[in-house]
């Protein structure tokens, strides 16, 4: 007999966190089968007529026409009748043999009753940031949510009692394009990274109150001096981007929002908690925890194999958008803003390639979108025995002499909607646009030059 949750079990369940499509809970309760267990819950954007669509019709697809089309060579997939469905099977079939099944797992779905629904969206509302209320609800139409296990603890049955630290590092795109597809006019985005240049729109926006210094080709570069550089830059100004748990539990970086930059008293309160973690002296063991995150990503490669996902994307959006139009069969609306004379030959000729070729193009974005924008998970625990080298699981912060078994998981793999391109290509235009407005063109192209000797992977 299947387990529903229902509305008494509610309160066993605390708000973690959220991004843009799903709410998690942790675990609270007593029973054994969801100890160290994590629930992903679908958001339903507010006003919107998506809002009840989370299971179809008489068990019909939840993709749309087109996107059945785009993924059409897997039929379990364009079959799903409810997102959580579809979303364990993207998973299961896209990104866990692209990543690699170590560092992926797919989860299990759990029945919930619509009264359990509720009661938790009354439960978390008041851990919510504000403007993610504003923006979307717990979506109570389903029946059925994701367990998964929570990655800032050590597998159940693993755990003896002893401290586990963890981190989550949202690592963005870590390359630069060289898209023959890029405007002249768009020339700085082969020389300054996306998320150094989405930053200046951010703070032009109020989305920040800073910009951060945190350079996604430092943590991509394989370079361990370069990791450690990245690493302090995102602890510096975790923003999204960046948060620490203990026994999971938050401690540095904000629950389903940002933290701008880590505060006095954070770094003070984050030095002791690493007493029972790091040994070493006062003042030392938040620099020993970042020397440690940075020799992990250093050690486990994850990120290489996460480089490659990205690459996928070597059309660039600015050449995808014309094979989007191409797959929907509508009139390119990028091309009929623009003058004939300003219609570049390229563009025209990725309107005369074959509907395969345009699907194949689109499916790679829509699965380097998601390499783009995961996160990757590292759990921490001390071995307990001083020994000098690192095994495959595990790894030696040289500074304190100290062993750590980790484990290193990717979340937040989800598909992107085929809609998206379009709203991926007006984003790209005012980010490009915003940062050649803010740095004077020379200023630019300096920079241009300093980030091709300096910061190529």
């Amino acid at each position: 007999m299947e387990v529903v949750l229902g509305q008494k079990d509610a309160a066993d369940w605390v708000y973690r966190g959220e991004g843009a499509a799903n709410l998690v809970l942790a675990y609270t309760g007593s029973s054994p089968a969801f100890a160290g267990k994590v629930l992903r819950l679908q958001k339903a954007q507010r006003n919107t007529e998506d809002v009840t669509k989370t299971k179809c019709v008489n068990g019909e697809s939840v993709l749309t026409t087109h996107e059945r089309l785009v993924w059409r060579d897997d039929k379990e997939l364009v079959s799903s009748s409810s997102k959580e469905l579809l979303e364990q099977l993207y998973v299961q079939h896209i990104m866990r043999p692209l990543l690699g099944p170590k560092h992926v797992e797919t989860g299990m779905r759990v029945l919930v009753s619509m009264e359990f629904l509720e009661s938790v969206q009354k439960n978390v509302i008041c851990k919510r940031p504000a403007w993610r209320v504003d923006a979307a609800e717990v979506d109570t139409h389903t029946n059925s949510v994701l367990l998964m296990s929570d990655h800032t603890l050590f597998p159940h049955g693993m755990f003896k009692g002893e401290p586990c630290i963890a981190v989550e590092i949202k690592p963005k795109c870590g390359f630069l394009p060289s898209s023959k597809f890029i405007a002249k006019e768009n020339a700085v985005k082969r020389s300054i990274n996306r998320f150094r240049m989405h930053q200046v729109l951010k703070l032009q926006q109020q989305l920040i109150s800073g910009l951060s210094e945190y350079d996604p080709l430092d943590l991509f570069s394989g370079s361990k001096e370069r990791i450690c550089k990245a690493i302090k830059a995102l602890y510096t100004t975790p923003q999204n981007n960046f948060r620490v748990f203990l026994n999971g539990s938050l401690i540095v970086g904000g629950l389903g929002g940002g933290t701008s930059s880590t505060s006095v008293v954070t770094r003070k309160a984050f030095e002791d908690v690493l007493k029972c973690i790091i040994q070493a002296d006062d003042g030392l063991r938040t620099n020993s925890f970042i020397q440690l995150v940075a020799e992990t990503v250093y050690h486990a490669g994850v990120l290489d194999k996460l480089l490659q996902v990205q690459k996928l994307d070597s059309f660039d959006i600015e050449g995808v958008i014309h094979a989007y139009y191409n797959v929907i069969s509508q009139p390119c609306q990028i091309c009929k803003e623009l003058n004939e004379d300003k219609v570049s030959q390229l563009c025209t000729s990725l309107h005369s390639i074959s509907l395969d070729e345009s699907l194949k193009i689109v499916k790679n974005y829509l699965i380097a979108a998601t390499a783009k924008d995961c996160s990757l998970m590292i759990c921490f625990r001390p071995k307990g025995e001083e020994v000098s080298g690192a095994s495959n699981n595990s790894v030696h912060l040289e500074s304190t002499n100290q062993v750590f078994d980790y484990k290193a998981s990717f979340i937040d793999l989800d598909l992107k909607p085929l809609r998206k391109i379009e709203e991926y290509y007006d984003l790209d235009k005012k980010i490009a646009s915003c940062y050649k407005m803010v740095n004077p063109e020379n200023e630019v192209n300096k920079a241009g030059i300093m980030n091709n000797n300096e910061n190529t992977c």
